[in-house]
C-alpha cells in the first residue's frame, strides 16, 4: 500500500505516535485496549507505518462504511461488513435455502459424530473449518479444493451463474440449492473463523451455553453477538476519493483509511458493557456480514445454528479442555487458531 503523507489538520487528527499504530506492538499484544485508546483519544489518526487514517468510533466507522466517497476493491459475489443494501443480484428461493440447511445439518452432524467419544479436540481446525466449506460442496457436488478456490475447476467467482455447480446441483436437490451454496464460496473461510469465535464465546460462558442447549432458538441470538463482540473482520481497507470530513478531522482525496470494525463493535457509546458477551442484547448492530436479507449472511447463519445443534447434540458435555483458554489472532481477520474441547 502506498504511503500517503498526512495533511496538516487539527488535534483530532494528529500523525499516530510510534505505540499507535494497528502495526504496532501494542495493537498486537492487546487490540482491544489499543481500539479503546484510539475511541477516546485518538478517533481519527494517521497511521503512518500502515500509511492509512485509522477510524474507531461506531457513528464513525458505520456512515464511513457506506460512503461512495470511500471506496476499495470488489471482491467475491455479495456483501461486507457494513453493508447497507445487498448488491447480490441473485434472489435465491425459499426451497434453496431449506435444502441447504438439510446438506449443512447432515454435515455438521457428520463432523461432530467424529469428535464424539474423544478425550480431546480442536474445534477450529476439525469442525469450524470444514462445516461451511463441506457444506457447499456438498451442495455442488464440486471439491474441497474448488470452493476454496483452487484451480481444479471451482465455482465461477463473479456474479454470472456458476455452470458447473449448476449442472452438479440437479443431482442434489436442483440449481437453486447449488447456486446459492455456489456464491456464497467466497465467505467460506470467513464463517469458518465467526464459527470459531461462537464457539469460543459460548465455551466462556457456560451459563449462556446451558441457555442455548435448553433453548435452540437462541442460536441466533448468541450468533448475532458473536459477530458483534468477535467479528472475524475488524479492519476494512478504503481510499478518499476526495476530501473527507471524519470525526472532526478531513481526510484528504487519495488518501488510505482503514475503518476498525473491530474497534466500532467494542464502543460504548453504542453498546452497553461492549466487552460482555450477552445473547440477550437487543439490537447488536453488528458488522460483519451485511444486511439480515443478504443471501451470504442468511447462509452464513444457518450454518452457525447447524453447527452448535449439532455439536451439543453429539457431545451435550462439551467443554473446554482442561486449563485452555482460547486466543485470538490476526490482523485484517481475527479469529482462534485453537480451540482445544473436551467433548464429554
Amino acid at each position: 500500500m502506498t504511503t500517503v503523507e498526512p495533511p496538516e489538520a487539527g488535534p483530532a487528527a494528529a500523525p499516530a505516535p510510534q505505540a499507535h499504530s494497528l502495526l504496532g506492538t501494542a495493537a498486537r499484544r492487546d487490540p482491544y485496549a489499543f481500539y479503546r485508546t484510539l475511541r477516546e483519544e485518538h478517533p481519527l489518526l494517521w497511521d503512518d507505518r500502515l500509511g492509512a487514517w485509522l477510524v474507531s468510533r461506531y457513528a464513525d466507522v458505520v456512515p464511513a462504511l457506506g460512503d461512495p466517497a470511500l471506496v476499495g476493491p470488489r471482491r467475491g459475489t455479495c456483501c461486507g461488513p457494513g453493508t447497507v443494501h445487498c448488491a447480490q443480484e441473485y434472489s435465491a428461493p425459499e426451497s434453496a435455502f431449506a435444502l441447504l440447511r438439510e446438506v449443512c445439518a447432515r454435515t455438521a452432524y457428520v463432523l461432530a459424530r467424529r469428535l464424539a467419544g474423544r478425550q480431546e479436540a480442536d474445534l477450529v481446525e476439525e469442525f469450524c473449518r470444514w462445516l461451511p466449506t463441506g457444506t457447499i460442496a456438498a451442495a455442488t457436488g464440486l471439491s474441497y479444493g474448488a470452493v476454496m478456490g483452487r484451480p481444479c475447476g471451482g465455482p465461477d467467482r463473479s456474479r454470472a451463474a456458476a455452470p458447473c455447480a449448476t449442472d452438479a446441483g440437479r443431482r442434489r436437490g436442483g440449481t437453486g440449492v447449488a447456486l446459492l451454496a455456489a456464491r456464497c464460496a467466497d465467505q467460506a473461510a470467513l464463517t469458518g473463523q465467526a464459527l470459531a469465535s461462537l464457539m469460543a464465546n459460548l465455551l466462556e460462558n457456560p451459563e449462556q451455553l446451558e441457555l442455548v442447549k435448553a433453548v435452540p432458538a437462541l442460536i441466533g441470538q448468541a450468533w448475532d453477538e458473536s459477530l458483534r463482540r468477535n467479528p472475524p473482520v475488524h479492519v476494512v481497507l478504503r481510499r478518499a476519493v476526495r476530501d473527507l470530513a471524519i470525526s472532526g478531522g478531513t481526510v484528504p482525496a487519495g488518501a488510505a483509511v482503514a475503518l476498525l470494525v473491530g474497534a466500532a463493535s467494542r464502543d460504548p457509546d453504542r453498546f452497553a458493557h461492549p466487552d460482555t458477551f450477552d445473547l440477550h442484547r437487543t439490537n447488536p448492530g453488528g458488522l460483519a456480514f451485511g444486511p439480515a436479507d443478504c443471501p451470504a449472511a442468511r447462509v452464513a447463519e444457518l450454518q452457525a445454528e447447524c453447527a452448535v445443534d449439532a455439536l451439543l447434540t453429539a457431545m451435550p458435555g462439551l467443554r473446554p479442555a482442561d486449563a485452555f483458554e482460547a486466543v485470538e489472532s490476526g490482523l485484517l481477520t481475527r479469529a482462534p487458531r485453537l480451540l482445544l474441547v473436551r467433548p464429554c
